[in-house]
């Protein structure tokens, strides 16, 4: 015989008595009592501003009674008050949904339309209000703000076609005061700081957006196009390829990408050229390299002063100067570009722009190096301004004693007063200089301490060394004999020296 236990579970499990109509309308009814303490517990905390609380206590009323507008309504109210406005948006659509005729919920689904960025469907929302209530100013509005805000999405169009930046910031600034949750919005706006090179904003924006949607593909873009433009090139194709993952018809991700790879490929081309000696090659490759993507500011400034090394070592100086112009143009705090264009202007004998360019160079960076290559340079900007001793006699730097002794004679002879006695007296005026330049420079150039200090920069002429030069005097000297010396034509324009 079965034992009481097993008789009891029988009768509660399998011969339960149908549930009296009256006792499930007291159920009914108990629960939406409980759901309206739930909703009120929420307004509670909602007006206490502890919005977390409030979102549980709402979500506890709508899972009593879902069919009830207004607490999708209240919780729609707190999600946005949280900036979690999709989700705000999901719970408004649900209100009006269940009540066509509930205005704070059309309201609501405009206000989130409009922080995600919908304009047109937030109009449409409020244009509800008003034919509910047609006095809503609130709706009016509203209405106001979604205009705007399409207003400067076309000009932002229009202003990114045509390449002003700066205009498509303002505008999306503007429209992110009515829709500050739109991430198309914020995309475009870090874009333009990246195009602007305002890579730093660029990346907080983004970086803002990815922690919100890890799988955005046009932030991603974003990120991978700010380290492109600072020149990190492999870690902007691992974000590219991110992105393209993400969105696999990311045109835009798709062309940085390809460009990426073509730039990182063509500059290492023209490296490895130029370490190998094949200057004219590097030259071309760096030059191909300029092509590919006049956007990469920061790439091509060391794309053009690659190619003014290049052009220094061809003795293309102009070429040179020229390239690091750009580099510069492209990127004022570029001091490689500075240092090897005031290398160029030593080497092309300009020195008071290279003294400007190590100027810049030292004001920046204070390393003995730079203030050694500055005083350099100002040295010799201070000789340039000095009688060139050496261009006078027409030797080099280097030249040896009797190479200096031969181009004494050669000068001397050439510039000779009596040589040009029966020419007119400008002519004579001149050649009489030349003659006495020519003897200072002996005078200087053959004395090895005079050349010494002359060498290093001392401007003889403060010490009082050179004011009572006689070139008559150096010219006898040199040329030596007992008696006088004169110019005798040998022939039309020919003459010849004879001492007497």
């Amino acid at each position: 015989m079965p034992s009481p236990s097993f008789h009891s579970k029988m009768s509660s499990v399998d011969f339960d008595e149908p549930m009296d109509p009256e006792m499930e309308l007291l159920d009914d009814e108990d629960m939406e009592r409980d759901a309206e303490d739930f909703k009120e517990q929420g307004n509670a905390f909602y007006i206490k501003k502890d919005y977390s609380e409030a979102f549980n206590y709402y979500t506890k009323a709508i899972d009593m009674c879902p069919k009830t507008a207004s607490y999708y309504g209240n919780r729609a109210a707190t999600l946005m008050m949280l900036s979690r406005y999709r989700e705000a948006l999901e719970d408004s659509q649900m209100a009006v949904r269940l009540d066509d005729a509930f205005v704070k919920g059309h309201v609501r689904e405009g206000k989130c339309h409009l922080s995600l960025g919908n304009a047109m469907a937030a109009s449409r929302c409020f244009q509800r209000v008003l034919e509910l209530e047609p006095d809503n100013v609130s709706a009016q509005q509203e209405i106001k703000n979604a205009e705007s805000i399409l207003e400067y999405e076309r000009m932002a169009e229009i202003g990114f076609d045509k390449r002003d930046f700066r205009m498509v910031l303002y505008c999306m600034d503007r429209a992110l005061e009515s829709a500050p949750a739109c991430h198309r919005f914020k995309v475009l706006k870090a874009e333009c700081l990246a195009m602007l090179g305002r890579y730093p904003e660029a990346q907080s924006v983004a970086s803002d957006i990815l922690r919100m949607d890890s799988t955005n593909g046009d932030a991603l873009y974003v990120r991978g196009l700010c380290l492109y433009y600072e020149d990190c090139i492999d870690k902007a194709v691992q974000f590219f390829i991110q992105a393209l993952r993400m969105a696999p018809d990311h045109e835009k991700a798709r062309l940085a990408c390809r460009n990426a790879k073509a730039l990182k490929a063509k500059k290492e081309e023209g490296n490895k050229a130029f370490k190998e000696g094949s200057y004219a090659e590097a030259f071309d490759l760096y030059s191909e390299a300029l092509t590919i993507d006049p956007n990469n500011i920061k790439t091509n400034a060391k794309l053009y002063c690659n190619r003014a090394t290049v052009g220094s070592k061809l003795s293309k100086l102009e070429q040179a100067i020229e390239d690091c112009t750009k580099a510069i143009k492209l990127d004022e705090s570029y001091i490689k570009a500075y240092l090897r264009r005031a290398q160029c202007y030593m080497d092309s004998e300009l020195y008071e722009e290279a003294v400007r360019d190590y100027e810049k160079v030292y004001q920046t960076e204070k390393t003995k190096d730079h203030k050694h290559l500055l005083k350099n340079a100002q040295l010799e900007l201070k000789k340039s301004k000095r009688k060139d001793y050496y261009k006078v006699l027409g030797v080099d730097k280097n030249a040896t004693e009797d190479e200096i002794k031969k181009a004494y004679r050669k000068r001397a002879l050439m510039h000779h007063p009596d040589r040009h006695s029966s020419a007119s007296a400008e002519v004579q005026k001149e050649e009489e200089k030349k003659f006495k330049e020519v003897g200072e420079a002996f005078t200087v150039l053959s004395d090895p301490k005079k050349k010494s200090r002359y060498d290093s920069g001392h401007d003889l002429e403060d010490d009082g060394g050179m004011g009572d030069v006689d070139a008559n005097n150096i010219f006898k000297a040199f040329f030596g004999g007992p008696g006088g010396f004169s110019f005798e034509a040998s022939g039309p324009g020919n003459f010849f020296f004879q001492f007497g």
